[in-house]
């Protein structure tokens, strides 16, 4: 295989299995470890945050945001905890319990009984809410404290989840999002 300075990848991974996505992105690296810089257009957020030096976000063919994955996450600020309790019937105390240590509205995903606050203070946060959920006899099958991730940053910056069908604006079948990998020479990503 050549060794291109500058290589464009549009969606590499769309349509592959997990197991082949992950070794997509394995060429993907070991291309940029050798020098190559790369632009990736991708509507997998999460693809863009592992792989991309600098991200575009484009919504409705226009770039509205540019850094780096971490840079990107900073403008929404915040930290979520995310918790997921025993029972469907607790979801209303378990709302009731996290209400006071939220910085925002407490989100419920009944379907997973997960339920989601914007908070700060960092970890330690942690330990307060579980004492409470302790408190308040209210079990939890899992919990933690995550930063926001790109597609928060995605839903942050445009109001809406990408729609793929209209992505661009005009029909074009543009990505929602566009990153370069490597050493970010490439100044434009589209």
């Amino acid at each position: 295989m050549a060794k291109p300075q500058v290589l464009f990848l549009d969606e590499p991974t769309t349509g592959l299995d997990p197991r082949g996505r992950v070794g997509m992105w394995e060429v993907i690296r070991q291309l940029v470890s050798e020098g190559a810089t790369l632009l990736l257009t991708t509507q997998y957020l999460e693809e863009a945050d592992r792989l991309c030096d600098e991200i575009v976000v484009i919504d409705h063919g226009r770039e509205i945001a540019r850094g780096t994955a971490d840079e990107l996450k900073s403008q929404i600020g915040g930290e979520r905890v995310e918790l997921v309790v025993e029972s469907h019937t607790n979801l209303g105390r378990a709302r009731e319990a996290l209400a006071p240590f939220a910085a925002g509205e407490v989100l419920i995903e009944e379907h997973t009984r997960t339920l989601t606050a914007p908070v700060s203070g960092g970890a330690g946060i942690l330990t307060d809410v579980l004492r409470e959920f302790d408190t308040n006899a209210i079990s939890i099958l899992d919990i933690g404290l995550r930063r926001p991730t790109l597609d928060d940053v995605f839903l942050a910056l445009t109001g809406h989840v990408a729609e793929p069908e209209k992505v661009g604006g005009d029909g074009s079948g543009e990505p929602a999002l566009a990153g370069v990998a490597a050493d970010g020479s490439a100044e434009e990503a589209r």
